[in-house]
């Protein structure tokens, strides 16, 4: 069997059984042992695994998009992308914390059932919040006077900011030994990633016990609250890409959205289709060129950064996952609090790997720093693959956007001689 159809196969058998076992036992004392020892277990084990890998995969993730940009180089190039990036990210996060808020769709379950779900969870150990939430107070612990005992502490923040300021350092600094510190850090990168590709191995089993202990905690009156969850990312994303995205090309980029994204379609096809921004980003490449005549040094340099930085989709994902989750368990968020998951959320966009479920480390750190329950993952990871293919498709489109508006302007000639094309064989 494939790997999503053996994720398929967990989350059916785990939804399943929880609910049965909820229906028949409700809160006899087998299933309560059931779940305290057996399948709770299983799961945080899971869970544990992507969270032993969060802070060395972005800060790896970090440094390497940092240093991909080359900013000094690149010049105008890279900062109009930064800018658009940054501004894009914000925009989709902020759209998904105000439709959360606004709808509202982890709210609804009785407390009795929310009680009986909070009671068997182990909230991760929170990073410590800063004393003052007004902005200087933000600001500055923003700024990590230890980064080692920043990454220890779980301040994510931080260490985020740390990973920026480093990988711009090893990016203006050319010498023999940091590019071979840069090969490392791409090296500890690869590691990590390939060591996910291996706890995700795990995942039907993970996610089939994570799901039977939730459902036989709340039974199906969280299907309600996942469903309404569904609409509401899928709501968010629609209106970011052919609201926001279509306002983007229209006056940014210069372009007719309509025929923007009819020259895109192959692109997103291939996005919905694998999930990943860096398994598409050929067809990206072929599409900026060949259908919206985009110059070959423009295309390539922002849809490769992009496909590694410029995650709109997974950003916007993330802060409506986790103020979500945080309306199932009763776990009240204030806007500093939403403020900071918004600024996570959108650092967090240029370290988040372009692969499936790349963005479930950065999401069960977040869970953690608020004190919410890791275990709630189990409830959108049985949905997370299809929201992944939607997400992506996102990402893939806000790439081609930010493209479409770096190019304008530039010469389409303007191409380094050795980038210009060869000739063709025919």
């Amino acid at each position: 069997m494939k790997a999503h159809q053996k994720m398929l196969v967990g989350i059916i058998f785990g939804t399943l059984s929880g609910l049965i076992a909820h229906a028949v036992a409700g809160d006899s004392a087998w299933l309560t042992w059931v779940v305290t020892n057996l399948t709770q277990p299983a799961g945080r084990i899971f869970i544990r695994l992507l969270l032993m890998l969060v802070v060395p995969l972005l800060f790896a993730a970090l440094v390497i998009g940092v240093c991909e940009l080359d900013v000094r180089q690149i010049g105008r190039l890279g900062l109009k992308t930064i800018g658009y990036t940054v501004v894009f990210s914000s925009i989709a996060v902020l759209l998904g914390l105000v439709l959360v808020n606004t709808l509202q769709p982890g709210a609804g379950i009785s407390e009795e059932t929310r009680n009986a779900a909070k009671s068997n969870s182990s909230a991760l150990k929170a990073a410590p919040t800063p004393g003052s939430t007004s902005p200087a107070a933000l600001i500055v612990n923003m700024v990590p006077d230890n980064p080692i005992r920043t990454a220890a502490d779980g301040d994510m923040i931080g260490l985020i900011v740390f990973s920026l300021v480093f990988g711009a350092g090893l990016a203006l600094t050319q010498t023999p030994a940091a590019l071979r510190l840069r090969e490392m850090v791409q090296g500890l990168y690869d590691v990590m990633m390939r060591l996910i590709d291996g706890v995700l191995r795990l995942a039907p089993y993970g996610v089939a016990a994570l799901l039977f202990s939730v459902m036989a905690q709340l039974g199906v009156e969280v299907l309600r609250q996942i469903l309404s969850y569904v609409a509401v990312v899928l709501l968010a994303l629609g209106l970011h890409m052919f609201g926001v995205y279509s306002l983007s090309v229209r006056f940014l980029g210069g372009r007719n959205p309509i025929a923007f994204f009819r020259d895109i379609r192959l692109a997103m096809a291939t996005a919905f289709a694998t999930a990943s921004s860096s398994a598409t980003l050929p067809t990206a490449l072929k599409v900026a060129e060949e259908n919206l005549r985009l110059p070959r040094h423009v295309s390539r340099f922002v849809l490769t950064a992009g496909a590694a930085m410029n995650q709109n989709g997974t950003a916007l994902f993330e802060g409506v996952t986790v103020l979500f989750l945080a309306q199932v368990y009763g776990v009240p968020l204030s806007l500093s609090q939403q403020a900071i998951i918004m600024f996570i959320c959108v650092l967090a966009g240029i370290g988040t790997a372009g692969v499936p479920a790349g963005s479930l480390p950065v999401i069960l750190m977040i869970l953690g720093l608020f004190n919410i329950p890791p275990e709630g993952i189990g409830l959108i990871l049985g949905v997370d693959r299809f929201l992944d293919m939607c997400r992506t498709t996102l990402n893939v489109t806000g790439d081609l956007a930010a493209a479409l508006y770096v190019a304008r302007g530039e010469p389409a000639d303007d191409v380094p001689p050795e980038d210009a094309p060869e000739p063709s064989a025919s």
